[in-house]
């Protein structure tokens, strides 16, 4: 399906969606890991999906990391990769950065080792000062512990009048003990020192997409992802399917409310959702449909009715609630409509 889909409720699939599609590019933070360990499900959910043929490639945002560490990360955790199988923001800002520069140049790197290798890849030479000669400047994720002065370094050069590269704009990283601040907190910074704006390689946007397809090759990829603002509606601007897991940061309400853009395709609670197909959301009326379960807009807020897996009760309260909005938000009362499915 391509972003011009019915964006009014969740698609079904009569087959498994690692057999309805020939890759998975998968998020990582949020999806298969938070805070450096497996997410549930996920080692034997990737595994299974494996064997049955599916390629399974790691596309993220955090700039952090080499490829080499993800992929010794991932299959240290149970989850076999080669470096090849990940795709990182860093990767794409180091082609958007060579795109325009010649072989060569010397770029202020603003973040962690992943950044530095990624521009190396490219022919460019990563450097520390505003004061080594640098003709532009790349900010990517530095961790938790990167100093404050890498921030002042990028706006001394930024305020020369350097190009302003940014690996991606995540407000907010998942980790083991909650949300904490991501790469566009810290773009953020340099933005308010600055009054510059940076060009943006990550999800959502062209460059990640087309970093992705370039080092995958995929022909029928499904996006898997737990942000709405990044990972679906990077999918809903490449125009390829999606699937939304709930073990990271988007919730429930936020998923009712979301934008035709930040709709996806299929919603599931964690990487199970791969193995399955995905039952189909009818319309009854002005009521919508989903196993045991009927949703509909009364009023001000929206209802639902019956009994079943909290998951088709979700699945048909979004909907009710993307008919209703039809290309807006969502401004429904949806406490009580969820109230009683756990999730």
């Amino acid at each position: 399906m391509s972003h011009q889909q019915d964006r009014s409720r969740p698609s079904g699939s009569s087959t498994a969606l690692s057999e309805a599609y020939d890759t998975a590019l998968l998020d990582l933070d949020g999806v298969v890991y938070a805070g450096g360990e497996a997410i549930g499900h996920a080692v034997e959910s990737l595994a299974e999906a494996r064997t049955g043929g599916m390629h399974l490639a790691y596309v993220t945002n955090n700039a952090l990391r080499t490829p080499d560490a993800v992929a010794e990360h991932l299959t240290e955790l149970g989850v076999p990769a080669e470096p090849s199988d990940v795709i990182t923001s860093a990767q794409a800002v180091a082609r958007l950065v060579a795109d325009q520069l010649p072989p060569g140049a010397r770029v202020l790197a603003i973040g962690g080792e992943g950044l530095r290798v990624a521009l190396r890849e490219r022919g460019l030479v990563p450097v520390e000062s505003a004061d080594d000669d640098p003709v532009a400047v790349a900010q990517g994720y530095g961790g938790p512990d990167m100093a404050w002065g890498r921030f002042a370094e990028a706006s001394y050069a930024i305020r020369r009048g350097l190009p302003w590269f940014a690996s991606n704009t995540d407000l907010t990283i998942p980790g083991a003990r909650g949300i904490a601040p991501g790469n566009g907190a810290a773009v953020e910074v340099v933005r308010i020192a600055t009054g510059a704006e940076p060009q943006v390689a990550g999800k959502p946007l062209p460059p990640m997409h087309r970093e992705t397809v370039l080092r995958t090759g995929a022909k029928r990829p499904i996006v898997v992802g737990d942000r709405l603002d990044t990972d679906i509606e990077g999918a809903f601007n490449g125009g390829v399917d999606s699937l939304l897991v709930l073990t990271g940061v988007t919730d429930a309400a936020q998923l009712l409310a979301a934008p035709p853009q930040h709709r996806p395709t299929y919603v599931d609670r964690d990487l199970r959702g791969l193995l399955t197909g995905q039952p189909e959301v009818t319309s009854a009326g002005e009521a919508y449909r989903c196993g045991g379960w009927t949703a509909a807009v009364r009023g001000d807020g929206l209802v639902l009715e019956g009994e079943g897996e909290a998951l088709d009760g979700l699945r048909a309260l979004c909907a009710a609630a993307w008919s209703f909005a039809g290309s807006g938000v969502c401004g429904l009362e949806t406490g009580k409509a969820l109230a009683g499915l756990g999730l």
